[in-house]
């Protein structure tokens, strides 16, 4: 049954006043599963929401599931003014009401339709935190798999049933944007359903209630037997609903990454997920490649700041709603440098601090809050002689600028105060303790906390340290064994609401997570990413990351 209760359901789809698809009864929004009564306490049916659309002279009912605290995924049909006509996105035209298996209740405030099939996301007026979310699965179910649909709907006996019940099916066959289904014995979605999650044996979401014959649910006609079903597939849809749900306010974890001459950005959720990459020269104009990158985040925009294969610095705004700015030339304000090789930036408050390292040394800019830059400063001046720079890395603690700039394998430290002073260079090794030649680092800020990797031996060893404010540094602490054995190409580091994110492309081409919560001492277990949706096959470069609201 599509409903999401557990007892045997039948699937009753969304009834309409016209529309018939394939003899099936179209997905207005239907009642409830026939099927067994749901475990209220048991995952995944604790992500199973209710749906109230309309008032009470012209209500409909319909089910849902949670896919993050803030979005439900549940069928589009339910919102159409008139059954069968398209939903746009935005606010819905009727009131539609959620309520969680807790009990609590939010408002959809805006929708997000799928054109290609009956699905769409809503966002809540108020957060689920507390309750599970529905996790996508990966992959279509094969053809004979069996599933188990929960949701709110008509049953055999009742109209409004007051608990969740779920129904199972047999997956018949699958389509690039629909499952074909069969309830097992009498179970069968029905009115109230449309829209209920329906799961694999790993409980993992593959797809969403659209319509049914409804036979054997209550006020069916008693000469309709028939079980069969149609669900929107949500399997391939996980990339999708992690770019929606990037536009949800709180933190993210901004990347671009650089392959061949092509940059890439990505969104990683607070959940672990990630959005698509996005090629950005695509979107923000061709600069004819990019060599490398960096990224800042200044609330909820993203700026880039990226190296042009002709030696120009180019930067640009992803902003909140996934609109890019057209890069612009730095050097055309900020002044043209030479033999420009790395570039690394920061936000502090609302400007971005860049650096660049020209023809070995180090310069410095400033992006001011009005989209002005201050002319390039060769930081020499001010914080004495490094030549022959290799790698420099930027970070934010309380306002002030911290870099670190590698040359002749070692790593030196000067920091920039709100005031606009520098200190001189020093020598990190002498307060970490030495290391193999240093290839790459990164670093994160947090409060007046820097923390700073170090890829070190032809990228086969990795080291993390801390500076604090007071200017007392950690001892460094190998990381190699946390990550496994790898070969780091490139190192990124970004500063998130529950600590430090790192990420580090390996040799082999692969992009591998780790974090540090602020209150803990040990990075997580670390993630590796095979693949990055959306980036070309290309070998991968350069990585940097960026904290965003």
């Amino acid at each position: 049954m599509l409903a999401p209760r557990l007892r045997p359901a039948r699937i009753v789809g969304l009834l309409s006043a016209t529309a018939v698809v394939a003899g099936l009864v179209s997905a207005a929004p239907a009642l409830a599963l026939i099927g067994p009564e749901a475990p209220a306490d048991q995952y995944p049916y604790k992500s199973v929401v209710k749906l109230a659309i309309g008032d009470e002279g012209n209500s409909r009912g319909c089910s849902g599931a949670l896919l993050d605290d803030n979005w439900i995924i549940t069928a589009a049909s339910c919102f159409a003014a008139t059954p069968g006509t398209s939903v746009p996105a935005g606010k819905p035209a009727l009131k539609s009401t959620v309520t969680l298996a807790d009990g609590r209740t939010a408002e959809v405030v805006h929708l997000v339709p799928r054109t290609d099939r009956d699905l769409v996301l809503g966002r809540l007026s108020a957060s689920a935190a507390g309750l599970p979310w529905a996790r996508i699965s990966q992959a279509a179910p094969a053809t004979g798999a069996e599933l188990t649909s929960a949701g709110w709907g008509r049953t055999k006996t009742e109209w409004l049933p007051g608990k969740l019940h779920t129904g199972t099916f047999t997956t018949n066959a699958s389509d690039a944007g629909t499952l074909t289904l069969t309830g097992k014995g009498t179970d069968s979605v029905c009115k109230g359903d449309t829209g209920g999650a329906l799961f694999n044996a790993a409980g993992q979401l593959v797809g969403i209630n659209s319509r049914s014959w409804q036979g054997g649910c209550l006020g069916t006609p008693a000469t309709e037997t028939r079980t069969g079903a149609i669900s929107a597939r949500a399997d391939d849809l996980k990339v999708w609903a992690a770019e929606v749900r990037s536009a949800t306010p709180g933190w993210k974890t901004e990347a671009v990454v650089q392959a061949g001459t092509s940059l890439y950005q990505g969104i990683k959720l607070p959940d672990g997920s990630w959005t698509g990459f996005t090629d950005v020269q695509s979107k923000a104009g061709d600069i004819g490649g990019v060599r490398t990158a960096a990224v800042a985040g200044i609330n909820d925009d993203t700026h880039v700041v990226a190296l042009g294969t002709n030696g120009r610095i180019y930067h640009t705004v992803r902003k909140a709603d996934g609109t890019w700015q057209n890069f612009g030339d730095v050097g055309g304000e900020a002044g043209v440098l030479a033999n420009v090789t790395q570039v690394s930036a920061v936000s502090t408050g609302t400007e971005i601090q860049v650096v660049a390292v020209s023809n070995g040394k180090v310069f410095h800019t400033v992006r001011r809050a009005n989209g002005t830059w201050a002319p390039f400063g060769d930081v020499a001046s001010v914080s004495g002689p490094l030549s022959g720079v290799t790698s420099i890395a930027t970070a934010n603690t309380g306002g002030e600028l911290q870099v670190i700039a590698v040359t002749g394998g070692k790593a030196y430290h000067a920091l920039r105060a709100t005031t606009g002073h520098w200190t001189v260079w020093g020598d990190v090794a002498a307060a970490t303790g030495a290391t193999g030649p240093v290839t790459s680092v990164a670093m994160a800020g947090t409060s007046t906390v820097a923390h700073i990797v170090l890829v070190t031996d032809n990228g086969t060893r990795q080291y993390h340290a801390i500076r604090q404010g007071s200017g007392a540094w950690s001892p460094l602490r190998e990381l190699t064994a946390h990550l496994g054995n790898i070969t780091v190409k490139s190192v990124g580091a970004a500063s998130v609401e529950r600590g430090v994110e790192l990420a580090f492309v390996t040799s082999d081409n692969r992009v591998v997570q780790t974090s540090r919560n602020n209150a803990g001492v040990i990075f997580t277990n670390p993630v590796t990413l095979a693949v990055l949706p959306g980036v070309a096959a290309t070998p991968l470069g350069s990585i940097a990351l960026a904290g965003t609201l």
